[in-house]
């Protein structure tokens, strides 16, 4: 029997990709400047926490998802490739608005990293689908949900009067439910069964881990460097509640790890799954969090629903509703995500004095939800119906969860 090759990628991503950049090119010749300003804000405060957000996206997603031992180029790689398609065009949509009615948008630093940020709402879709797709998928997927992000941001900083720091950490839920949709539709038989080259080892999870390692250590600063220093002090609140959320995660992931364990072993998948999960929660309630108790507890409920969520969770979303989670996404960012929305709401209207504006602060909070929920929805649906057509050529069921049918392994070539 002959052997069945990967559909060849060759008139599908080079024209989509060359499209794009050029079409980039053209709209920032004619419609971007550069911003010198920064608001008060000097250089060489900015720079480094640009720095650290860079880390994250790039390094820290990037080795998050080389687990898989047939897969670990493509799932480094790509994720550099939708990363910085992803920002591009999020610089883009953000000036949608000033480059209608001044002809100009202008960029800085800080429009560069609230792009990145935009972009990791992608980063976290794709988890849920990796693997079982092509580039062209995922580059699709990227310009798709970016714009539905962005679009949420301004349905909500309009309609609800959210602050824009609300509305960005609002990613987590946004990509996860974004994620889990794209992986109902685009479902495969073969995925009931398991598919054959799914496989991890110790190899591949030491390098997912430093993937992890790398998030949790710089997780502070994406947490903090949209949140403005008012009154004195705000910054570092947000820098000392999300490390204490993570560090009481980290902690609480690896007691329930090993409680969870019929061998009362501690589990990698598990632990990577949850130790960031006290980060994800504290970043969708942070305008609410006062004490560091608070924090810790956030992060402590977030990760025992998010360890024991890792373990049974993605096996039972599968089984059904037919949803093949590859990086348990649902468990680390959808139910983190909740976990702070749900304590935000509690912390906050705790915190009125004022029965009727504690009840209009949950009518805002609720509809937030609801349309960053429901639109994530229609934007997931849209883009897998749109991913199902066969024209994109998606990878066989053999060929997924493998680099071969995407890169040149020299070293495999048959020589004559």
């Amino acid at each position: 029997m002959a052997p069945q090759y990967a559909p060849s990628l060759r008139s599908r991503l080079p024209p989509l990709l060359l499209f794009l950049q050029l079409g980039f090119i053209i709209i920032y010749a004619f419609y971007i400047e550069i911003d010198g300003t920064l608001g008060g804000i000097t250089f060489n405060t900015l720079y480094p926490a640009f720095q650290d957000v860079n880390v994250i996206v790039i390094l820290g997603f990037g080795f998050l998802g080389t687990f898989l031992v047939r897969y670990s180029f493509s799932a480094s790689a790509f994720n550099l490739l939708v990363a910085v398609t992803a920002t591009q065009w999020a610089i883009v949509l953000n000036g949608i608005e000033s480059i209608y009615y001044r002809g100009t948008a202008r960029i800085n630093l800080r429009s560069l990293v609230v792009a990145e940020m935009q972009a990791a709402s992608a980063l976290i879709s794709i988890g849920a689908v990796l693997g079982k797709t092509n580039p062209v998928h995922l580059i699709l997927i990227a310009l798709l949900e970016v714009s539905g992000f962005v679009l949420n941001g301004w349905l909500l900083q309009t309609l609800l009067g959210t602050s824009p720091f609300s509305s960005i950490m609002l990613l987590h839920i946004f990509g996860a439910v974004f994620g889990l949709v794209l992986s109902w539709i685009l479902h495969r038989d073969a995925s009931e069964q398991g598919f054959e080259k799914e496989k991890a080892d110790s190899q591949t999870g030491l390098f997912s881990m430093l993937g992890t390692v790398f998030l949790w250590m710089f997780w502070p600063s994406f947490n903090s460097v949209l949140v403005d220093d008012n009154p004195p002090g705000r910054k570092l609140g947000v820098v000392l509640s999300t490390y204490l959320a993570l560090a009481a995660s980290a902690v609480t992931a690896a007691a329930v790890s090993v409680l969870s364990s019929p061998k009362g072993k501690l589990n990698l998948i598990q632990m990577q799954s949850s130790i960031l999960s006290g980060g994800v929660a504290v970043a969708v309630s942070m305008s609410a969090i006062e004490l560091p108790w608070e924090a810790m507890t956030i992060g402590f409920t977030a990760a025992i629903l998010s360890t024991v969520g890792a373990r049974h969770l993605k096996a039972h979303m599968l089984l059904a509703y037919q949803c093949h989670d590859t990086c348990a996404i649902l468990s680390t960012h959808g139910l983190s995500g909740f976990v702070g929305w749900a304590m935000q709401l509690v912390l906050q209207v705790i915190a009125f004095d004022d029965h009727a504006t504690a009840t209009r602060f949950a009518v805002f909070h609720i509809s937030a939800l609801f349309i960053t929920t429901m639109l994530s929805l229609s934007m997931g649906i849209i883009t897998g119906r749109l991913l199902k057509w066969n024209f994109w050529r998606p990878p066989q069921d053999r060929k997924c969860f493998d680099d071969q049918a995407f890169w040149e392994f020299p070293h495999l070539a048959v020589k004559k």
